[in-house]
């Protein structure tokens, strides 16, 4: 499927589209699909910067643009980080915060002819934003969440990441491995040795992060790759075709075009 053909190249992480190119990218498609990343501003240890998930979320939302034609949306800087709390620079918004900025986000686009929302999440402390898909489609109201834990399992066993998802918590192999392909000026030395392993975080909610780590890490950054960031990349780009075709069925029977 091809994406924008002439997108306007992205300054940084904010899309620099201009309100004809999202016009002209409209009038070819049936459906109208923003695609929103959902980062966070929170430790990743010692050797990956404070944005991280916004560049993760940001990176595969950049990829899916250039695949579906789809309208990029800048990101969701500042989310649910609390149980980073106890390391410097780490900056949260409530929970209730973030449902009410996504809903907002999502109104203002169907006032504007974009009906279909999919957010991007590039952090698995943002509980709520499955809250806020799942009352949004019980509305009626077109919306996703990408990627699912399933998505994320094939990016995993196609760019042969090592680490399972349970050991890969945080700031470890698939992670490090995005931003060695999507950003490596961005990397500090050190996440060749700085690997942690705390399977059992079953009381993480009350506690916090720091009762398991102390570098921040968990899991195994030391088995990062550029080659293995660019295929988990792929992979999740040829998983968002699903929920494309989705959120365009879901307008075909809205309008009886079944």
């Amino acid at each position: 499927m091809s994406g924008s053909g002439a997108r306007t190249a992205a300054y940084g992480l904010v899309p620099a589209d201009t309100t004809e190119d999202v016009r002209t990218r409209g009038a070819g498609v049936s459906t109208q699909v923003a695609v929103l990343p959902v980062g966070s501003f929170e430790q990743h240890g010692p050797f990956l910067p404070l944005a991280t998930d916004t560049l993760v979320a940001c990176a595969v939302a950049r990829e899916i643009a250039d695949a579906y034609p789809v309208h990029l949306l800048p990101p969701v800087t500042i989310s649910c980080s609390h149980e980073h709390a106890a390391w410097p620079g780490t900056v949260s918004i409530s929970s209730v915060t973030l449902h009410a900025v996504v809903r907002d986000i999502a109104e203002s686009l169907r006032r504007s002819g974009v009906d279909a929302l999919v957010v991007v999440n590039g952090h698995g402390g943002n509980y709520v934003l499955g809250n806020v898909v799942q009352e949004s489609s019980a509305r009626g109201e077109r919306m996703a969440l990408f990627p699912a834990a399933e998505d994320w399992e094939a990016a995993r066993e196609q760019a042969g990441v090592r680490t399972s998802l349970l050991t890969d918590m945080h700031a470890g192999e698939i992670e490090t491995s995005i931003l060695l392909h999507a950003h490596p000026e961005l990397i500090r030395p050190g996440y060749e040795s700085a690997d942690f392993v705390a399977d059992d975080r079953r009381q993480l909610l009350t506690t916090g992060m720091s009762a398991y780590t102390d570098s921040g890490v968990i899991g195994r950054p030391s088995l990062g790759s550029a080659e293995k960031g660019k295929a988990l990349l792929a992979s999740l780009t040829d998983s968002f075709g699903a929920y494309f075709t989705l959120l365009g069925e879901a307008e075909g029977k809205a309008d009886g075009r079944e």
